[in-house]
């Protein structure tokens, strides 16, 4: 009984090793959000910047309220290539 103690104490790192190096490289890399709208957050303390809104609508209910304002995501590459549609330009919401 000893021995086969012995074995899998020194077998179970081994395993460990493998199955921790194929979880690392079988990662794949994250990718950046890819959405058209932004809300600029103005707290008063220099805000922030979301970049998560597939629509101006989804934009503008994250900022009612918290203040700030929507824009459109300049970095934004449509799928097709094609230019979002939807409000050009940004509301100050306050």
């Amino acid at each position: 009984m000893l021995i086969v103690c012995e074995a899998t104490m020194k077998f179970l790192p081994f395993v460990l090793s493998v199955i921790s190096t194929t979880t690392v490289l079988n990662t794949t890399p994250a990718k950046a959000q890819n959405y058209p709208w932004c809300a600029q957050y103005s707290d008063g303390s220099g805000g922030a910047m979301n970049c998560g809104f597939a629509t101006f609508q989804q934009c503008l209910a994250d900022v009612s309220g918290v203040g700030g304002f929507c824009t459109q995501n300049s970095t934004y590459r449509h799928p097709r290539n094609r230019v979002p549609l939807g409000f050009d330009g940004a509301i100050l919401i306050e």
